[in-house]
C-alpha cells in the first residue's frame, strides 16, 4: 500500500514538471533558470562539461602559454587577414601576442621541424608569411623578433611550399559532377546489417582522413573519432544507445565521435562540438560509401545513465561529450534498408 502511495506520489511529480510547471516557468528567463536550478537537472551535465572545458582552456592559455585550440584559431584568423581584400596593412594586434606565446610552447616541444607534423608547418608558415607582409608597430616588430628566433630565421619557402591562403585552380578540381554525387548521396542510407567481415583499418583511417577536410569553426575540429573493431568491445558500446536493438550484434566496427569543449573558452561556443561534428560525420559517412562500406548513425539523446555509462566505458574527461554513435562495416547484399523518402524540395527550401 505504501509502495503505491509513492508510485504515485512519483509519478504526479513527474507529470507536474513535464506538463504543467514548464507552461509557467517559460515565461521568462529568469523563471527558465529557476526551473532547471530546483526542479530539472537535465542541463546539468552540459554546465559542468561547459565549465571544464572552459576552465582547461583558460588554464593552458592564459598559465601555461600552450593553447593548441587557441593557436589553431588564431592561425585560422590571421589567414583570414591574409586573404581580405582589401588587406589591412596591420592586423591581428589584438591577439598576436598569445598566438605567438601558444606557438612557441607548442613549437619547442617538437624535436625538429621535419618532425612538427603539417598542422605545426601550418602555423609555422602561417605566421611567417604574416610577419612578411604586415607593417611595423612596436608590437608587431617585437613579436617578429619573438617568431624569427623561434623558427632560427627559417622562415623561407620550402621544396614542398607554403601551407598559406592560396587561389583554387580549376583545372585541379575533383571530376565528380552533380549527377554521380547525388547518386552517392542516395545510395547511403542507414544500413543495420553487415557482414561478419573484417574492416580492414587503413580503409577507416581513409574516410577519417576525409572527414578532417569537412569545414570547422574556426579550423578548431573540436571533435575525435574513437573506433573500435574488437569484438568484445563493439558488442559493450553497441549495447549502450538504444537504438541498436534487433541488430547491435550485427555491427563489426563501432565508432563513438566526441566533442572536445576544451576548445572553446566561451559558452556561446557550447553547440559548435555538435555542429562540427555533425558536418564531419556526414562526409565520414559518404567516404565509407566509396570504399565498399556502409554505416547507420545511431541517435545519442541527453540521458544522464547512458551518459555516465559512456564516459566511463570511453574514459572520458569532464569536458568531453558523446556526439554520435555509427556502426559500419561491409554491407550484407540480403539485408534491407528503410526506403525513408524525404521531404520534397519545396518544403526544405525558401529563398529571400
Amino acid at each position: 500500500m505504501v509502495k503505491k502511495i509513492i508510485n504515485k506520489v512519483k509519478a504526479f511529480k513527474k507529470r507536474l514538471a513535464q506538463d504543467y510547471l514548464p507552461g509557467f516557468f517559460c515565461r521568462s528567463r529568469r523563471l527558465s533558470n529557476l526551473y532547471y536550478c530546483l526542479i530539472s537537472p537535465a542541463f546539468s551535465r552540459e554546465h559542468q562539461a561547459v565549465l571544464a572545458g572552459k576552465s582547461k582552456h583558460f588554464r593552458e592559455a592564459k598559465k601555461q602559454k600552450a593553447n593548441y585550440f587557441l593557436l589553431v584559431r588564431n592561425t585560422h584568423r590571421i589567414e583570414k587577414g591574409l586573404l581580405m581584400r582589401p588587406r589591412k596593412a596591420q592586423f591581428a594586434t589584438s591577439y598576436i601576442h598569445e598566438t605567438l606565446d601558444s606557438f612557441s610552447n607548442i613549437w619547442k616541444n617538437c624535436d625538429s621541424e621535419k618532425d612538427a607534423g603539417s598542422q605545426n608547418k601550418w602555423f609555422k608558415d602561417v605566421l611567417s608569411e604574416y610577419f612578411n607582409v604586415v607593417s611595423d608597430t612596436p608590437l608587431i616588430a617585437e613579436q617578429r623578433k619573438k617568431f624569427k628566433m623561434l623558427v632560427n630565421g627559417n622562415d623561407t619557402i620550402s621544396s614542398q611550399g607554403r601551407s598559406i591562403p592560396y587561389c583554387r585552380v580549376p583545372g585541379e578540381y575533383s571530376r565528380v559532377d552533380f549527377e554521380e554525387f547525388y547518386k552517392l548521396t542516395r545510395q547511403r542510407r542507414s544500413v543495420r546489417w553487415f557482414l561478419p567481415k573484417p574492416v580492414p583499418r587503413e580503409l577507416i583511417d581513409k574516410a577519417v582522413l576525409a572527414a578532417s577536410q569537412s569545414p570547422s569553426a574556426c579550423n578548431r575540429q573540436p571533435f575525435e573519432f574513437r573506433i573500435f573493431d574488437d569484438h568484445q568491445l563493439v558488442r559493450k558500446l553497441a549495447d549502450i544507445p538504444m537504438g541498436t536493438k534487433g541488430y547491435g550484434h550485427s555491427l563489426p566496427v563501432f565508432a563513438v565521435v566526441v566533442g572536445n569543449l576544451d576548445a572553446y573558452a566561451s559558452e556561446r561556443d557550447r553547440h559548435v562540438i555538435y555542429i562540427d561534428g555533425a558536418l564531419a560525420s556526414m562526409t565520414f559517412m559518404l567516404a565509407l560509401e566509396t570504399l565498399g562500406l556502409s554505416s547507420c548513425p545511431i541517435n545519442w539523446p541527453d540521458i544522464e545513465e547512458k551518459e555516465e555509462l559512456m564516459q566511463k566505458t570511453l574514459n572520458l574527461g569532464p569536458w568531453q561529450r558523446p556526439i554520435m554513435c555509427l556502426g559500419l562495416g561491409y554491407p550484407d547484399p540480403d539485408g534491407m534498408v528503410a526506403f525513408s523518402e524525404k521531404r520534397s524540395l519545396d518544403q526544405i527550401r525558401n529563398y529571400n
